[in-house]
């Protein structure tokens, strides 16, 4: 009863039976929407951090296996995925193999990603003899290997570099042994490449993952290279 006496006068009006309905159904439908949405988000950044993650190549020191504009997908679990915010790494498949292209931390800046081939693996004996790369005391077959004018220099007029700060020619290299844990990087633009001649091993830890294939690629002019797109990387 209402206070001026006229009975319930003042009582909201129940919805129709059809628009609380329709309410529910709108809410429901929202609820919806917001859990695939939140779904879809948990689902790429676990895809992203664990399992694989895209790059793209911003040098030449790859080519012609990979060039300026190539954009990767890199398997991220098989050799196991960094944590975030803690120092612990998933369970990995197996550790990287000479000749895989990987995707690591650079050793003097850990806040920036390279990309190199994987050359000497621990427990090698390496050394390059005017260009050519000897594992163990043999020749190693690399067919992905480009050479520039350097290749060509004379024997006689090239100097021995100095690792791993040395800034001498690149095609040679005293021998050493690769440490347990460690891995000895290359490009395979060889003239042209800043690799662990340079500046020395990559740990076991700063590797993130092995370069799978060619997903997407655009030339300077921001054409497509349709001939590039689905390229397994070897």
């Amino acid at each position: 009863m209402s206070l001026d006496g006229n009975p319930s006068s003042d009582l909201p009006a129940e919805p129709a039976p059809e628009a609380s309905a329709a309410t529910r159904r709108g809410k429901s439908t929202a609820r919806e929407y917001s859990e695939a949405i939140v779904f879809a988000v948990i689902l790429f950044l676990f895809i992203r951090v664990f399992l694989f993650q895209a790059y793209r190549i911003p040098t030449g020191s790859m080519e012609d296996t990979l060039v300026v504009g190539d954009f990767l997908i890199v398997n991220k679990f098989l050799y196991g995925a960094q944590v975030p915010l803690i120092e612990a790494r998933l369970p990995a498949l197996r550790d990287p193999r000479r000749g895989e292209v990987v995707v690591f931390s650079f050793p003097r800046d850990t806040d920036r990603d390279f990309i190199k081939r994987v050359i000497g693996v621990p427990g090698d004996r390496l050394r390059v003899e005017a260009g050519e790369v000897y594992i163990n005391g043999e020749p190693l077959d690399e067919p992905y290997v480009k050479f520039t004018a350097s290749r060509r220099m004379p024997a006689a007029h090239r100097q021995p570099n100095i690792f791993p700060d040395g800034e001498g020619n690149k095609d040679f290299f005293p021998e050493i042994l690769v440490p347990e844990g460690k891995y000895f990087m290359m490009g395979d633009n060889r003239d042209q490449s800043d690799d662990s001649r340079f500046w020395g091993f990559v740990d076991r830890g700063h590797i993130k993952g092995r370069a799978e294939l060619i997903h997407l690629s655009f030339d300077e002019r921001r054409s497509p290279r349709f001939s590039r797109f689905g390229q397994p990387i070897r």
